[in-house]
């Protein structure tokens, strides 16, 4: 019989085992592909908001207060909604509502590309920030749902799109916008409907799996108790709270280099504009080349030694970064967005066996926390460029991995547990 502390973990609206569907033999690959593509054009839209930074700043004479608000507000609009989309979408799925952000996406985008004005280029990016908070966490949900059980592959696969997103931005920002201006932003709304064609397909596939009942709208919830017995409430409310201190070191830290590591190569070794999106393109893409490997492997070993690694493993090359040269500057930075781009599949999997039946608030919860990180940190570190100086805030944000070490706290889920006590 579940005890009460079970009870009040699990929730009272997970499923039965009677009314779980039982997870599919193999994952549906051609979902899982459009959910990645799909995240591929999100995240190409949303990264080009900091790859036009310099533009924007010559463009509306902004100083990097101003730089630091507009990441804010992108990312706030982002995070703060996120884990209300996927806690009311546990309950009442909404098959198309990923087409719907994806069509905020291209609204904000639309008018970034026409705004003369720093109070409209707040209004665009919110609302490039609302498409990402109705899209992150029902993809993610999806991906969970179409995964075969293979939650870790379904999840860096659909991570990988987002990751080759980000890169891309910054690359076609380089050859596109920078050389035909702020107007040119407009072109990429072809992309965006593209995405939202893409969107109504799984829709379709999603709003028929929920009719036929080949899917359970709130996932693998029984399965998962089966594998992973319940944890006391405190422990893991403990646990959830070392996930979110893990999310706010890497997320402060790479707010620190996707929005200031062209500011940082421009003026230490004085390259230009073009040069240094194209060394932040390299980190990106290395984001990218890194983060399909972390759902795969720990499917295989567990999550938590895949946080170990991709944390703190990060560490000795982000405390040498801010003192290399340019040639090194770019390779370390390119190790680090290897190293460190494995923990958010893991971090997330993780989170959703802790607490099993609650995939979308996880998914909104963990995405919005990375959001609100990366924004705050973003904000943060742009007071402290306009009084220290870049290079002090790389100095500063070089010590972040460390706080990897707490991972030594987290339960290890690919262990039997006992159930909490009676």
């Amino acid at each position: 019989m579940q005890t009460s502390v079970e009870a009040r973990v699990a929730g009272p609206c997970q499923p039965s085992d009677a009314e779980e569907a039982p997870p599919s033999s193999a994952p549906v690959l051609g979902v899982l592909a459009a959910l990645s593509f799909s995240h591929l054009v999100n995240d190409t839209l949303q990264s080009l908001v900091p790859a036009i930074y310099p533009l924007l700043k010559d463009a509306l004479s902004l100083d990097f207060r101003h730089i630091g608000l507009i990441t804010l507000t992108n990312q706030l609009v982002a995070s703060i909604l996120q884990p209300f989309v996927g806690f009311f979408t546990d309950r009442h799925p909404q098959p198309f509502s990923l087409a719907a952000g994806m069509t905020s996406t291209l609204c904000g985008l639309l008018l970034l590309a026409v705004a003369p004005s720093f109070g409209l280029v707040l209004v665009a990016v919110a609302l490039i920030g609302l498409g990402s908070s109705i899209f992150h966490p029902e993809a993610s949900r999806v991906a969970h749902l179409s995964s075969g059980g293979r939650h870790g592959f379904a999840q860096s696969l659909f991570q990988v799109g987002g990751n080759l997103g980000s890169s891309l931005g910054p690359l076609l920002a380089a050859a596109i916008i920078v050389s035909r201006g702020q107007r040119s932003i407009g072109w990429f709304s072809v992309l965006a409907m593209i995405g939202i064609g893409t969107l109504i397909g799984v829709g379709r596939w999603y709003r028929e799996g929920l009719a036929s009942r080949r899917i359970h709208p709130r996932g693998t919830a029984a399965s998962s108790r089966r594998i992973h017995p319940p944890l006391p409430r405190r422990r893991v409310i403990f646990s959830l709270g070392i996930l979110m201190t893990l999310i706010f070191s890497k997320y402060f830290y790479l707010a620190s280099m996707v929005s200031y590591y062209i500011f940082f190569v421009m003026g230490k070794f004085g390259v230009s504009v073009q040069s240094a999106q194209l060394h932040l393109f390299l980190f990106l893409f290395a984001i990218a080349a890194g983060t399909f490997l972390g759902g795969p492997i720990g499917d295989r070993i567990g999550r938590k030694a895949v946080i170990w690694v991709s944390i703190l493993g990060a560490a000795p090359f982000a405390l040498a970064l801010p003192y290399a040269n340019l040639f090194w500057t770019s390779a370390l930075a390119a190790i680090i967005g290897l190293i460190l781009s494995s923990a958010f599949s893991a971090i997330l999997v993780y989170a959703q066996e802790l607490v099993p039946g609650r995939v979308g608030l996880m998914a909104g919860l963990f995405f919005g926390l990375a959001f609100g990180m990366g924004g705050i940190g973003s904000a943060i570190l742009g007071v402290l460029a306009d009084h220290h100086g870049i290079p002090f805030v790389f100095r500063i944000c070089s010590y972040l991995p460390l706080i990897g070490c707490l991972t030594a706290f987290l339960p290890d889920l690919s262990r039997a547990r006992k159930p909490a006590e009676t």
